[in-house]
This record gives C-alpha cells, sequence and structure tokens, in this order.
C-alpha cells in the first residue's frame, strides 16, 4: 500500500542521535518510511515502538523482531510503553502530517478533491464524523471551530451559510459542502479557503491539537535524561504548541522558575529549525509547509 515519502527523513532521524542499542518510538508510524530508517540505524539489541490508530497502517508493519506496532492513538503513550514493559526511551519522533494514503483515499473524506461521505476520521473506530460537526454543532461551534483551527476570517460567513443550507437538507458529502461553500468564496482562493475549512474540521473531528498536548507532556515522562524528541509539524497551530513547549514547557504564559529565579524546562533546544531544502519540496510538494524542530531531555 503507497503511503506518502516520508518528509525531512535523514534530518529527523538524524535528530534522534541513535545509540546503537536504545529504544525508540514512531509515534505516526504510517507508512513505515520514519520506522524503517531508525531500524537501519539499530543494532540487534535496539528497540523500536511504533502508534498508529488509522486500521490501515497495519498493512505495512515491519516483520522485524526490534520492532512492535500498536494499533492506538499516540495520546496512549506511556501507558502503552508501561504495558509492554518500557519505562524509559531514549528517542521518539513524530510526524504529525496527514498521510498522503489518507488523502487519495477518497471514501476518507480528507480532501476537497473528491466526492465522499464528510468523514474525516484518522481513527475508524471513533463515532464523531466531520458530518455530525457540519450538520448539528451551533453556530457559534463552527465560527470557534473555523476560527481557530482554520484561522479562517470568514468563519462567521461560512458558519452561516452551512447553517442556513442544512436547514433545507441534511450536507452529506464533500461534494455537498464544496458546493454551498463556492457561493461565498473568493474564485481566486477558494481552493486555499476550502483546504483551510478541511483542516478545522479534520482537527476537530481528531481533537488533534489536544492529543498533540497530551503526547508532548508524556514525552517528558517517558524520555531519559538527554533522549531525543524529533517534531514534524505542518501548520502554525501545531508548530506554536511544539516550539512553546520546548522552550518553556508549558502551552501558554512563562517557563516555571526555581527559588533563585532560573527558569526550568524539561528540554533544551537542539540546533535551529528546519525546513526541507527546494529540491525535497520539488520532489515532493506536501513536505512545502513541514517544520521540524528538536529537542533534548533535561
Amino acid at each position: 500500500m503507497k503511503y506518502h515519502t516520508p518528509v525531512l527523513l535523514n534530518e529527523s532521524v538524524a535528530g534522534l542521535n541513535i545509540i546503537e542499542n536504545g529504544t525508540y518510538v514512531d509515534v505516526t508510524f504510517g507508512g513505515g518510511g520514519h520506522s524503517k530508517e531508525i531500524l537501519k540505524k539499530l543494532g540487534p539489541k535496539g528497540r523500536l515502538i511504533a502508534f498508529d490508530q488509522d486500521l490501515d497502517s497495519i498493512d505495512n508493519i515491519i516483520e522485524d523482531d526490534r520492532f512492535l506496532l500498536i494499533n492506538k492513538n499516540f495520546m496512549y503513550l506511556k501507558e502503552n510503553l508501561i504495558s509492554n514493559n518500557i519505562d524509559k526511551v531514549d528517542g521518539i519522533l513524530a510526524d504529525f502530517g496527514i498521510s498522503s494514503h489518507q488523502i487519495d483515499v477518497p471514501e476518507r473524506g480528507f480532501s476537497i478533491r473528491y466526492e465522499a461521505d464528510l468523514d474525516m476520521r484518522m481513527d475508524q473506530n471513533s463515532e464523531l464524523k466531520a458530518f455530525d460537526i457540519v450538520n448539528s454543532y451551533s453556530y457559534d461551534q463552527l465560527c470557534n471551530i473555523f476560527f481557530d483551527y482554520g484561522e479562517l476570517r470568514m468563519s462567521r460567513i461560512i458558519s452561516a451559510k452551512i447553517i442556513e443550507a442544512r436547514l433545507v437538507s441534511e450536507i452529506k458529502t464533500t461534494l455537498d459542502l464544496n458546493n454551498l461553500l463556492s457561493t461565498i468564496l473568493p474564485k481566486k482562493r477558494s481552493i486555499k479557503l476550502l483546504a483551510q475549512i478541511y483542516q478545522a474540521l479534520r482537527i476537530e473531528v481528531n481533537s488533534e491539537l489536544n492529543v498533540i498536548k497530551s503526547f508532548l507532556i508524556q514525552s517528558q515522562d517517558v524520555l531519559k535524561t538527554n533522549g531525543r524528541l524529533s517534531v514534524i509539524s505542518y501548520h502554525s497551530l501545531e508548530d506554536r504548541l511544539v516550539k512553546r513547549f520546548i522552550r518553556s514547557g508549558l502551552f501558554e504564559g512563562d517557563a516555571k522558575k526555581d527559588f533563585y529565579g532560573n527558569v526550568e524546562v524539561p528540554f533544551n533546544k537542539v540546533g535551529k529549525l528546519i525546513t526541507p531544502s527546494v529540491a525535497e519540496v520539488k520532489e515532493n510538494n506536501r513536505a512545502r509547509s513541514a517544520k521540524l524542530r528538536i529537542a533534548e531531555k533535561n
């Protein structure tokens, strides 16, 4: 099964500073691209634990005695490591991007390009779908989602249009949604704006930002001292959380200080922000917005 080409593959894996016989975690397994590269650098006693809630990821499982795939959301990182008798790990890699496979399978409802049911669930066993949001959320709830998660200044206009349309009939498919919004979106920016609308719905369906927060908090508990965190994000909402957490151990406000006024932070930033090269973006357009941040546990 074809997934996406791993973004910032060499840079993100190099950021883990892999110890040959260490224990590592890839919390966003997908097609296994990053995991395969990590395994290449591990010795016979090394170990890699991977997480992915998408049932399709099981088709990409790697046959290697050093590898274990856990078919769950990475918000359950700590409890699943403990249940597998793992207390601390040497490094964690996360790639928050939605996979090309998820976008390119029409029936998943992630893409503005295909007609499909409004779904957008990364975990096919979860209950909330984009259909439920579009057809049952209040005007204020829709406004908040599109403004906060889509960063859309038109959030009120978009929400009002959805409310008006669903009074006539349910908005069932991506085509239904695209057609009704095409009447209010500026033509020159319609594709970009639709992508932001879909992003907002996807984030709400999968509670993505809360999951990332939970993961980052757990990462400081499960990483060994000097263990590495290598994180790839794709939009400002994700990157802002990662940047702030690495800087202060918090998502809002300033870092905590001890009695003497010294700042107490769980991580030290390693190097500068890394973005894909021109050549990588040319080869893989979906890498264009990727940002890699690396940190080391104190």
